[in-house]
């Protein structure tokens, strides 16, 4: 089987993709894989050494949310559907909703990893301002969702996210993130600390809640989503943030090592988020044995159940109070982080979720050929 695959350097769709591609390799799948907004730097490839079986083609073609990323959207096209000619796979995973209405034969399906439209509607309650840009985002959201086989997002409430916002004319399937759990530490000895990632200024990831009461604990933010390659000479980029009511440390972007070994060592991790089309950032901190705290969202709920506790919605206060708690009960936060590293044994290794896919591969439908 023969699988090409689309990706982007620029947010957590590279580790996805990462997962996925390693994963359909192992099972002997051909895959190609494409790439777009940035020629990614080595860092970002190594995972790629010794995968026999991938071809990788980058490029540097804008993603459509992006400034004047309107003007590329035809190109990218263009030359997926080149390689599409070249290389004839059998199913296009695309991990980009605006592909989605190819003008190829090749079945497909796309995987929702956030956009627009969604993140508008979780965070400001309602539909961004009508514009031209606009008018051409969702219809070229609408087309890829409608033309592709399979619309797969990793949450019921994702899915149905994407249904009021660009309406019911798809097939959805629900597969949710998966990481190997070989790259997290579970066993390392906790430090009695709070980990968050995420800017301080994103509405979307609004870590600024741990900012805005003291907490007993030990506070770090990581302030970049994405691991970044170790300097030839180590440098300390820690600062400290006094917001009158606490400090906390702000960390810049980090390697994979160090963000490893910032999960391994964190006792509990503040899953804040309003908008959280993927939950990896959760995933990756419960492989960690972290105790998760998060946002009481549809979301959360759906993914941790009773394996996270829950803050009041977008509440600062009511996350500081369950902090509190936590740091006075030392024993409930190893069983929280205990319930939250079985959670993820359980539902969202990187396994399951290729084991998913495949099967939903050998489910599509014939091709539907556009009508001229």
């Amino acid at each position: 089987m023969r699988v090409l695959v689309t990706a982007d350097t620029f947010s957590g769709v590279w580790t996805y993709s990462r997962e996925l591609v390693a994963g359909l390799i192992t099972h002997g799948a051909q895959v190609t894989l494409v790439s777009f907004g940035e020629i990614p730097l080595p860092h970002q490839t190594s995972w790629m050494d010794g995968l026999h079986g991938l071809e990788y083609r980058p490029t540097a073609f804008r993603l459509e949310w992006m400034q004047e990323g309107e003007q590329d959207f035809e190109a990218a096209q263009e030359y997926l559907c080149s390689v599409i000619r070249d290389v004839r796979p059998d199913f296009l995973h695309l991990n980009h909703l605006s592909f989605g209405a190819l003008p190829v034969p090749t079945p497909r399906l796309v995987t929702a990893h956030g956009d627009v439209i969604t993140w508008w509607l979780s965070i400001h309650g309602h539909e961004p301002a009508p514009s031209e840009w606009l008018t051409w985002y969702r219809g070229t959201m609408i087309a890829g969702l409608r033309r592709a086989e399979a619309v797969v997002t990793t949450s019921r409430w994702m899915q149905q996210m994407l249904r009021v916002a660009y309406g019911d004319g798809f097939e959805g399937h629900i597969i949710p993130s998966g990481r190997n759990p070989i790259y997290f530490n579970p066993f390392v000895t906790k430090e009695e600390s709070v980990l968050a990632i995420g800017r301080l200024w994103d509405s979307g990831k609004q870590v600024s809640l741990l900012t805005q009461h003291s907490h007993g604990l030990p506070v770090c933010i990581v302030g970049a989503d994405n691991p970044i390659p170790a300097p030839p000479v180590p440098i300390r980029a820690d600062v400290r943030v006094s917001t009158g009511e606490c400090e906390i440390s702000v960390k810049g972007a980090q390697t994979e090592s160090q963000l490893r070994s910032l999960y391994s060592k964190s006792t509990i991790f503040a899953a804040t988020s309003r908008y959280e089309p993927t939950g990896m950032a959760t995933i990756e901190a419960a492989f960690s044995r972290c105790a998760l705290v998060a946002n009481d969202t549809e979301v959360y709920r759906e993914m941790w159940g009773d394996a996270a506790l829950y803050f009041e919605r977008n509440s600062a206060e009511s996350l500081s109070e369950i902090l509190t708690q936590l740091d006075g009960d030392r024993e409930l936060a190893r069983l929280y982080g205990t319930r939250a590293y079985n959670r993820a044994r359980e539902r969202f290794t990187a396994r399951r979720m290729v084991d998913d896919y495949q099967r939903l591969y050998r489910r599509l439908r014939p091709p539907r050929i556009a009508a001229a």
